[in-house]
């Protein structure tokens, strides 16, 4: 077991971007699989990204496609998550979760580790 740890989230006016980070402490995240999930209170988490080990595979909810992409930095040890045209809906913690390498890569799928998470506000 390790920690991860979120950053990035903040207040952000509709139609504007944030830039999330995913890193592992004192681990890389390369051999993982990694996604980010979303909640707003009284609400169930919700998928949003999702990027295989080594990225190959990504997947995405459809309330995100297009807007959002997911990506691995060079070194293998963040992952990050760019959100553009950002809505009042999108408003939520923002958590970031890993599980043991995986060829492809599943919002449905059980992950063990989670970050504490991070807040995006979207709010004029």
């Amino acid at each position: 077991q390790f920690d991860i740890v979120e950053s990035g989230g903040g207040l952000v006016q509709p139609g504007g971007s944030l830039r999330l980070s995913c890193a592992g402490v004192g681990r890389t995240l390369a051999y993982y699989t990694i996604a980010w999930f979303r909640q707003v209170p009284g609400a169930e988490r919700e998928g949003v990204a999702c990027i295989s080990a080594y990225g190959g595979s990504t997947t995405y909810a459809d309330s995100v496609k297009g807007r959002f992409t997911i990506s691995r930095d060079n070194a293998e040890r963040t992952v990050a998550l760019q959100m553009g045209n950002l809505q009042p809906e999108d408003t939520a913690v923002y958590y970031c979760a890993a599980v043991w390498f995986t060829a492809s890569c599943d919002l449905a799928s059980h992950y063990d580790v989670w970050g504490q998470g991070t807040q995006v506000t979207v709010s004029s």
